[in-house]
């Protein structure tokens, strides 16, 4: 895969064609990265806590249902752990996506091609909103603190999407998925699966704490041009 350094030479530009097989070491950034993990996923916990009330009460009024949601995802060295949001979704949310794949074949393709939908009917309108914000996501802190994520490092992905990093799974498996990430900063949910692969393959393989720096400058700006679904 090549590695082209974009114009403001910040960030690393990741096109898609895979890297060849290469084993990574394990754990990406080892004792250095989890000490200032704690201590920002610490900080940030006190200093955002007005926000963590807001949306939970937020979403506890705008649904029936729990405010926090818990979804099984893969961690360092293949752990699994339940990764914490904030409910973005109607309590039938399965179904109602199985039948829109069911009747719908464009958003069977779309969902195929990058598991979202940019039209959601699972998602509700404070759902919306946190994520757009990514605010829905602010309960990872507590993933963070508790070990099984870091600040920055690649999406937390499911068993079933493992599958999709093929030979180079081990870039993956060498961290902790992160809050933020290369892929977040990089177009987020406007990029193709394979382009987020490929930018986690990058992460685990050129890690230092200048690249997290300038992920962690990047995440808020992305976050408000670029938006979630």
């Amino acid at each position: 895969m090549a590695d082209l350094v974009d114009t403001r030479g910040k960030l690393p530009f990741i096109v898609e064609a895979p890297y060849p097989a290469q084993t990574v070491r394990c754990p990406v950034g080892s004792a250095t990265k989890r000490v200032l993990d704690v201590i920002l996923a610490i900080f940030g916990v006190l200093l955002l806590s007005p926000l963590f009330l807001i949306c939970y009460t937020a979403t506890v009024l705008s649904s029936p249902g729990p405010a926090l949601f818990r979804h099984r995802r893969v961690g360092l060295n293949g752990e699994t752990f339940a990764c914490l949001k904030f409910r973005t979704m109607v309590p039938d949310a399965a179904e109602r996506l199985q039948r829109l794949l069911d009747s719908d074949a464009a958003a069977a393709a779309e969902w195929n091609a990058a598991r979202k939908l940019r039209c959601d009917p699972r998602v509700t309108a404070i759902g919306t909103l946190m994520r757009k914000s990514s605010l829905d996501e602010l309960p990872q802190l507590f993933n963070v603190i508790r070990g099984e994520m870091s600040i920055v490092g690649p999406r937390p992905v499911t068993e079933e999407e493992l599958a999709r990093y093929e030979h180079n799974v081990s870039a993956y498996l060498a961290c902790r998925p992160g809050i933020t990430g290369l892929w977040q900063v990089s177009g987020r949910s406007t990029t193709t699966y394979n382009r987020r692969v490929a930018c986690d393959i990058y992460y685990a393989r050129n890690w230092s704490i200048v690249l997290d720096t300038k992920i962690m400058l990047a995440t808020i700006p992305a976050v408000f041009e670029d938006g979630a679904y």
